[in-house]
C-alpha cells in the first residue's frame, strides 16, 4: 500500500485489519454479534453516491482520544449492513464526553467493487460535550469524493 504522505502507523495497521476482515456478502454482520438492532447513542449511515445505493460491507472503526498520552483507543470495529448502517456502535445510554473518531476503510470498500479510489480512508473526528444527546454521522461517498455533516 503506498503512502500519500500521511504517516499514520495506527491508521495503516487499522486499514490492514479491516482489509483482512469480511468478504463480499458478509457485511451485514456486526463483529461479535448478529443483526440485532441496538439503540446506540451514536449512529452512522454510509451512502455510495456513485451507485445511489447504501454502502454495504464497508469496514469502520470507532475510537476515542484518551487524555493520557493523547492516544486513540479503539472502541469498536464493525461493517455496514445492507442499508449502509452500523447498528450497535456504542451500548445504549449516555456517551462519555470527549473526542471520537470514525475511520472508514474506503479503499477496501472500493477494491471489493473493482473500483479505484482517491481516498484510502476517511476519518471523521468529532467532540461530544453533551453526553445525553444522540449523534448521527452520515457519510456520502464516491470513488473521488466524500462529504459528511452532523445529522440528527
Amino acid at each position: 500500500m503506498r503512502s500519500l504522505g500521511l504517516d499514520r502507523p495506527e491508521g495503516e495497521a487499522s486499514r490492514q485489519r479491516c482489509s483482512a476482515g469480511l468478504g463480499a456478502g458478509e457485511g451485514a454482520l456486526v463483529e461479535g454479534g448478529g443483526m440485532e438492532q441496538i439503540s446506540s447513542p451514536l449512529t452512522t449511515h454510509v451512502l455510495d453516491t456513485a451507485s445511489g445505493l447504501p454502502a454495504q460491507g464497508l469496514c469502520l472503526r470507532l475510537s476515542r482520544l484518551e487524555d493520557h498520552g493523547q492516544q486513540w483507543t479503539e472502541l469498536k470495529k464493525s461493517y455496514t449492513d445492507s442499508d449502509g448502517r452500523c447498528p450497535g456502535l456504542l451500548p445504549p445510554g449516555p456517551m462519555k464526553a470527549g473526542t471520537y473518531k470514525l475511520s472508514f476503510d474506503t479503499e477496501g470498500y472500493w477494491k471489493k467493487k473493482g473500483q479505484e479510489s482517491f481516498y484510502p480512508y476517511v476519518e471523521v473526528v468529532f467532540t461530544i460535550a453533551n453526553e445525553t444527546h444522540r449523534f448521527h454521522v452520515p457519510l456520502l461517498l464516491s470513488p473521488w469524493s466524500y462529504t459528511t455533516y452532523r445529522g440528527s
